[in-house]
């Protein structure tokens, strides 16, 4: 069986880049089609080695700014040469789904989400956009475009596979396709409770807008209590610019750190609607419970009163509401820990390679049956039976 994988570009690190490495790990021959390559900047999460960037590798800035080649994508994902493949499985969240393949060979598509800034993102996407209202009007008939591309690219897949039920449904939804749902992997053997706990709660990841980080430091900002965000972004400044002292940034953290900081906290905030959320799983790894929006993977993964809490709205006065009712007497970090558990790499590498081999082995049963038919054609033995000619009373 020779396989590729397919991911929509390299100049980030995320929970979609963690997924394409442990993908990598189970089938290390595999090479990797990407739109483009930035090893500055993903050196170490990803395994670069079998890396195949398309052609807008060697556009000017494509590696730093990818988004400014954002109408020539869909050539670019469909340039990629898959013909010696007999499985090919894309991680997507964008274009990696529209790669064109034999009519013989097995798509499965590893979905993290459906194009956000094309469906459910659209609008906030647009008026976030820095630009005068002509470009974004120029953006918006852009999105249209792109809108169809993707929905029929979507139809190219054989096998959808959703990181959640929430993502599931938006498949539904958005690419009229059914599919199963197999959760992230989460390196949950990095994570361990410890016996101290300190004052300060915890939250970050990627700071972006739809993060909605703000939140959480317009909430601390009126409660006082410690506070502190790791990661790095483009939103980063501003969320400085208004944090009051009680507020700490961390930037760029490495894993024995970032464990740490998760085993140590009061608990870990997510005020954003994710996919899945494998920082929340990663803090409950940790033995520490989770306050979540109520929305998005969060629901599938924080069990109210076990795991962690859930507050019903987007703003900063319901967040801080709940950090004032929170009780870390009432979680235990060792049941907490266990829940934790069934989200692991190794469930996710059992899943993920019990599905492809299944998928193989029926495209293979399906060539076998073609030939047997051939072959019965050929010999005389094949016996077709014509429908009864209505009759003309």
């Amino acid at each position: 069986m020779k396989i590729a994988l397919v991911h929509d570009h390299l100049t980030q690190v995320g929970g979609a880049e963690h997924v394409l490495r442990v993908l990598q790990e189970i089938w290390p021959e595999a090479p990797t089609y990407t739109l483009v390559y930035n090893d500055e900047r993903v050196a170490g999460a990803v395994d670069g080695r079998r890396i195949r960037p398309s052609f807008l590798q060697r556009f000017p800035g494509a590696r730093r700014h990818p988004q400014w080649y954002l109408p020539l994508m869909p050539t670019a994902t469909e340039s990629y040469d898959l013909r010696d493949y007999d499985v090919v499985l894309s991680s997507c969240s964008a274009f990696a789904k529209g790669v064109i393949t034999r009519s013989n060979t097995v798509h499965i598509c590893y979905c993290h989400t459906p194009t956000r800034y094309l469906w459910s993102d659209t609008q906030q996407y647009v008026a976030d956009l820095p630009y005068p209202r002509l470009m974004k009007w120029s953006i918006r008939r852009l999105m249209t475009r792109l809108r169809t591309w993707d929905q029929l690219a979507a139809q190219r897949v054989d096998l959808f596979i959703a990181n959640s039920r929430n993502v599931s449904e938006r498949i539904t939804k958005y690419y009229r396709r059914d599919s199963i749902i197999i959760p992230p992997p989460v390196e949950i053997e990095r994570f361990r409770p410890q016996p101290v706990v300190d004052r300060y709660f915890l939250t970050g990841g990627r700071i972006v807008p739809y993060k909605r980080f703000d939140l959480v430091v317009s909430a601390f900002n009126q409660l006082g209590i410690p506070l502190k965000v790791f990661g790095d972004g483009p939103t980063l400044p501003k969320l400085r610019a208004m944090a009051k002292p009680n507020i700490e940034f961390l930037g760029r953290i490495d894993a024995e750190a970032l464990a740490t900081h998760y085993a140590r906290a009061q608990a870990f905030i997510q005020p954003q609607i994710e996919d899945f959320g494998i920082t929340a799983i990663e803090a409950m790894a940790s033995g520490r419970p989770v306050i979540a929006f109520a929305a998005g993977g969060a629901v599938e993964t924080v069990v109210p009163g076990v795991t962690g809490m859930l507050f019903d709205e987007q703003s900063w006065e319901c967040l801080a509401d709940a950090v004032i009712r929170f009780q870390p007497k009432d979680f235990s970090s060792e049941r907490i820990r266990k829940h934790a558990e069934q989200f692991s790499t190794a469930q996710f590498r059992t899943s993920m390679q019990t599905l492809v081999e299944t998928e193989w082995r029926k495209l293979q049963e399906r060539r076998w049956n073609v030939h047997q038919v051939t072959d019965a054609v050929r010999e005389g033995r094949a016996v077709f039976t014509l429908p009864p000619e209505k009759s003309s009373e």
